[in-house]
């Protein structure tokens, strides 16, 4: 039996008992700090914390690895709720067609995007998908994560849809990550039926959801609800036939415009609704009042130059919010959470407490992971990161590209990644 305590915590971030599921409103701001702090690990779980002149008897002080973290803050890993991790190449070539000028909707229109990480995936195996995946997903973790949901859409056909869940699956069983999958067949429409876009959506609902179910590979479904991409009529189509098979929604919209995309996802029930550059007052009505996630991914709208999710009016509207890094290689080519929580203060007005609620509990959320990841609670997953001897958690977000983090525990076990 595996146990380890670690002391002398300067600020134990996001625990409680009594915490609720996400926080909202003005709840974003509160830290659920216990300072001069300790925390209890046995075996994969949390078993205690608090105040360390309580700390006494708490262990059994035999073969007890003990970790001194004066000066440093322990927090629940990040959980980032919208990933595109697996593909099977970057696409430099688009990031300088956009410096030149080019849109990410002129560059899709050409050929560019999401057809071209399809056609790349086209070609790449499964073993090699699968070993480059872990390899990414994993340097993140020296970032601080520690759960990650992760999208099929590159394959955009019915053998490469099925060759990504296959890959997100084996990530699950490989990673001590916790993994989520979700299928998002509905990325865009492929070459083959630009002029058939009933024939694809055919193809997704008679085809690939009864194999993805038969081979229990998704755990949600999404769709891109966009301009020149799926329309909301599309999207219930898509989201109902899902259901059929158990797959809750965490779908696209907003991103470029506002098409009745939220409001239509809060209808069917959706866990989240992700990217939300766009969002007006009939959105934010169609949220209150529901348990759906908004999500914001900063990381997009800052390489795409486009615009920033509105937090503080989401905040202001009592509603949550999580922010998601939407890692994938033509929009938001980086997994890491700390400079997302540094984006989010920056360009969004998010105080640096705000950023890490919503990148820890509220994206566990987001994930379905609530009982077991995104805050410092007993029988909790040993899920934790500790950060180098710092100031205040504002360091996190403050000190931009800068990594903060000197340990990552996963399952109560050091987390190592392969070149270390």
């Amino acid at each position: 039996m595996a146990k380890m305590l670690i002391k002398n915590i300067k600020g134990l971030f996001q625990t409680g008992e009594n915490l609720p599921h996400y926080k909202k409103g003005e709840q974003m701001d509160h830290d659920n700090m216990i300072e001069n702090a300790f925390l209890a690990i046995e075996d994969d779980e949390i078993i205690a914390y608090g105040k360390m002149e309580d700390w006494g008897g708490i262990m059994d002080w035999r073969d007890l690895e003990v970790i001194d973290a004066e000066g440093k803050y322990v927090l629940p890993t990040f959980c980032d709720s919208h990933t595109h991790a697996v593909f099977a190449a970057t696409r430099e070539e688009e990031f300088e067609d956009r410096i030149k000028g080019l849109t990410y909707e002129e560059i899709a229109l050409k050929g560019g995007g999401i057809l071209n990480s399809a056609a790349r995936l086209q070609e790449m195996d499964e073993d090699t998908l699968f070993e480059d995946a872990l390899e990414r997903i994993h340097e993140l973790a020296k970032y601080g994560t520690g759960a990650i949901e992760i999208k099929s859409g590159y394959g955009l056909s019915v053998e490469g849809e099925l060759k990504m869940l296959r890959v997100i699956k084996r990530l699950k069983a490989a990673s001590p990550m916790a993994i989520k999958a979700t299928f998002l067949g509905a990325h865009a429409f492929p070459v083959e039926f630009k002029e058939n876009h009933q024939g694809y959506i055919d193809l997704i609902i008679n085809e690939m959801l009864p194999k993805i179910a038969a081979e229990d590979l998704a755990d949600y479904i999404d769709c891109f609800c966009e301009r020149n991409y799926f329309t909301v009529e599309q999207m219930n189509t898509l989201l109902e036939a899902g259901a059929k098979y158990n797959l809750i929604p965490k779908v696209h919209v907003n991103q470029f415009s506002i098409m009745g995309g939220v409001k239509a996802a809060v209808e069917h029930g959706a866990l989240s609704v992700d990217h939300l550059e766009e969002l007006d007052e009939a959105d934010i009505a169609a949220l209150q009042g529901s348990d759906v996630m908004p999500t914001f991914l900063p990381g997009c709208s800052f390489f795409l130059s486009i615009p920033y999710g509105k937090a503080r009016q989401v905040i202001a509207a009592d509603l949550p919010l999580a922010l998601a890094s939407d890692y994938n290689p033509g929009s938001s080519p980086s997994g890491n959470m700390q400079l997302l929580t540094s984006i989010a203060c920056t360009k969004m007005n998010m105080t640096p407490v705000e950023t890490l609620n919503a990148t820890t509990l509220n994206t566990a959320y987001a994930m379905g992971i609530s009982n077991s990841h995104g805050s410092i609670s007993v029988g909790k997953k040993a899920n934790i990161m500790i950060t180098h001897p710092i100031s205040s958690l504002a360091r996190i977000p403050y000190s931009f590209g800068e990594n903060n983090i000197e340990t990552v525990i996963l399952n109560g076990k050091m987390f190592h990644t392969h070149k270390e």
